[in-house]
């Protein structure tokens, strides 16, 4: 496995085609807007090195029999699927950003069962290619970027009628030896901080469009492949002189990218799936699950450390005695566990695939992600409640550091006696971090829209719910015959 160090510095090995702003990004790894979502990354590396922590971080893979980061594992038990929440959940509570490294776990379980079916029904060789790949991914300990979200452009016409054919992506020409793509990737989690994109298809086929059933790996750093940094929201005070304070949380980030494929070339042995347009939407359904169990974790650790937020700006204002204050913490770590809870469960009552591995309930990963749709932003409204006005208002870190004016604000702005007046203002920092600031991407946002909407997830449940079995259960207790 790599280290911390290890990983940042493979990084710099790559040749990257970053834009940010309208201008291209010659170093990534140390460029100040980008670097926090980096460290966020660099943590599922240093935390898989500490003896305490060996049982959630790593796992032995069952391809090669070495010790490996979990991150890169194929589940193999019940007991797997719960360490990867339990996981997520440490990995939130050590950041309290997105760590990125998700979307590549659930996208290598996906297409390992995938690939093992369309090899059986159609004497492909996509499996035996997956796992050579799977190998070499973790031999080397890689971060991949998992991609399956498309532009979509016009979202009433299916890929093969949109005006432009690249809005989704697509296969351009086979040739004996590989594939060439044109299309993009939108919302591309950790797209700069992966040494390889690994491709999947973004919805179910029919066959006028099996030149969109396509999934492959490809290294970030390939021929005609551009990656467009995405905006967040108070994301320039990165870039100011005082930002330690008045980013909420300087240290770690996330972010997300629109990756451009123009006309790259993917070689044959890492391509797992070519037109069978007939698997696409298994492979879409089976991701989707894994990666709504993920919210189950993820989540609840970036709100573990908003709920410990809002319970410190109780402390510092001098409200935590207040009966209602204390009621609202309560309920925010009721709602926050309920979601963990469903991480759990689904990850319990998971079940093994053809292929070998594991895959969560999808009833209740869909329920999981359902309530991730919704759960957060109470808790969220419950720690600007707590919070109070100061954490909009209040002047930023250049004013508090002012010879002129900062003593100013160091004696308006003091809490309960004890408490300095700068560490009430990086408490307040972070609740406005977390529920609006960048990390709102990776935590209130991102819960509505990661891993598909919520209507897909009641789409889901209402295809998982086996409404039949619950009527036949009503009609014996009622003594209905029909």
């Amino acid at each position: 496995m790599m280290t911390k160090d290890q990983y940042i510095e493979s990084l710099r090995k790559l040749k990257m085609n970053v834009w940010y702003m309208g201008e291209k990004i010659e170093n990534p790894v140390d460029h100040p807007m980008i670097r926090p979502s980096l460290n966020s990354v660099a943590m599922t590396y240093e935390l898989a090195e500490k003896p305490e922590y060996q049982e959630v971080m790593t796992a032995i893979s069952n391809l090669t029999g070495k010790r490996i980061n979990r991150f890169c594992h194929l589940h193999q038990n019940t007991e797997d699927l719960v360490n990867k929440v339990k996981m997520q959940r440490l990995c939130g509570q050590k950041t309290s950003a997105c760590f990125q490294r998700c979307v590549g776990m659930d996208a290598f379980n996906a297409i390992y069962s995938t690939t093992f079916e369309i090899d059986q029904k159609y004497g492909t060789e996509y499996h035996k290619r997956f796992v050579e790949y799977l190998k070499y991914v973790q031999d080397n300990d890689l971060t991949i970027d998992g991609a399956m979200t498309d532009p979509k452009g016009d979202r009433s016409l299916s890929p093969s009628k949109q005006a432009d054919p690249d809005m989704y992506l697509h296969i351009v020409e086979i040739r004996p030896d590989g594939i060439v793509v044109r299309g993009a990737k939108a919302h591309q989690t950790g797209a700069v901080n992966s040494h390889e994109h690994l491709i999947m298809p973004t919805q179910a086929m029919k066959e006028e469009d099996k030149a969109y059933a396509v999934s492959f790996a490809v290294p970030t750093d390939a021929e005609g492949i551009t990656m467009i940094y995405g905006r967040q929201s108070c994301d320039t005070r990165k870039l100011e002189k005082y930002h330690d304070m008045d980013l909420g949380n300087s240290t770690f980030g996330g972010h997300e990218a629109l990756v451009i494929f123009d006309n790259v070339f993917i070689p044959n042995d890492r391509v797992f799936m070519c037109q069978e347009y007939d698997f696409a939407g298994m492979l879409v359904e089976r991701f989707s699950g894994y990666h709504r169990q993920s919210y189950g974790g993820c989540k609840v650790g970036v709100g573990d450390v908003l709920i410990g937020a809002a319970a410190l700006a109780a402390d510092y204002n001098g409200a935590a005695k207040a009966s209602h204050i204390k009621d609202k913490l309560i309920e925010m770590n009721h709602l926050n566990e309920t979601l963990y809870a469903c991480g759990i469960a689904c990850s319990a009552e998971g079940c093994k695939t053809a292929a070998g591995n594991y895959q969560i309930d999808l009833l209740l990963a869909n329920v999981c992600k359902q309530n991730v749709t919704r759960l957060p932003y109470e808790i969220a409204r419950l720690a600007e409640d707590i919070a109070g006005g100061l954490m909009v208002t209040m002047p930023s870190e250049a004013d508090l550091r002012s010879k002129e004016i900062g003593h100013y604000v160091e004696k308006y702005l003091r809490g309960v006696a004890g408490v300095s007046t700068e560490n009430r203002m990086r408490i307040l920092r972070l609740i406005e971090n977390l529920t609006l600031g960048t990390a709102a991407v990776g935590y209130r946002t991102e819960s509505m829209h990661g891993a598909g909407s919520p209507q897909a997830q009641r789409i889901m449940i209402s295809r998982q719910c086996d409404m039949e079995s619950k009527k036949a259960l009503a009609k014996t207790i009622a003594h209905i015959e029909e």
